[in-house]
C-alpha cells in the first residue's frame, strides 16, 4: 500500500536568473512548507508561453506539485519571463499581459485569425465563469424581476419601424 502524496500550492512565481518557476507548497503528509525550483530550459523571447505552460504542468516530474496551480497563472509567469528576455521591465511585461487578457469592445473580431479569435473566446469564457452566479452562491437569486423606467422617450431604430411594404 503506497501512500498518495498530496501537495497544496501556496505561492508560485518566476525567477529570472537562472530562469526557473518557483513553487511554495505544503506537503500534507509531513505538514511542512517546502519550496520547489523548476528550471526553465529551451525558452527564449520567441517561445510560445501557452505551450511552455502546458508542458511544465504536464511534466511527469512536476505534475503532482502543480495540480493546484492554474494554467493561466503559469502562462502569465512565462509571459513575464519572455518580456524579461526581450528587454522589457516587469511593469511593461505586466501591462502587456493585462492588455492581451482584456477584451476591447470596439475591436472587430471578424478580422481576427482563428488563433486570436480562439484566445478572445477563451478570455470571454473565463470572465463569464468568474462572474456567473451559481446556485451555491450566498447572493444567488433564482427569479429576478426588474422594472425598467418608462419616463424618457424610447428610441426607435430603423429596423423596427413598421413599413407598408411587403417583403
Amino acid at each position: 500500500a503506497r501512500t498518495v502524496m498530496t501537495y497544496v500550492a501556496k505561492k508560485c512565481g518566476i525567477c529570472f536568473q537562472p530562469p526557473s518557476v518557483i513553487l511554495i507548497y505544503k506537503d500534507d503528509n509531513k505538514d511542512k512548507t517546502r519550496q520547489r525550483i523548476m528550471p526553465v530550459r529551451n525558452f527564449s523571447k520567441f517561445s510560445d508561453c501557452s505551450m511552455a505552460a502546458e508542458q511544465l504542468k504536464n511534466n511527469p516530474r512536476h505534475k503532482a506539485y502543480l495540480e493546484g496551480v492554474s494554467l493561466h497563472q503559469l502562462k502569465k509567469l512565462y509571459s513575464l519571463l519572455k518580456g524579461h528576455l526581450g528587454g522589457e521591465s516587469l511593469a511593461e511585461s505586466l501591462e502587456k499581459f493585462r492588455q492581451e487578457e482584456t477584451i476591447d469592445p470596439e475591436e472587430d473580431m471578424n478580422k481576427l485569425d482563428d488563433k486570436e479569435l480562439a484566445q478572445r473566446k477563451s478570455i470571454m469564457d473565463e470572465l463569464f465563469e468568474k462572474n456567473r452566479k451559481k446556485k451555491d452562491d450566498p447572493d444567488f437569486i433564482y427569479d429576478i424581476e426588474v422594472e425598467f423606467p418608462q419616463d424618457e422617450q424610447l428610441e426607435s431604430c430603423g429596423w423596427d419601424v413598421e413599413s407598408g411594404e411587403e417583403i
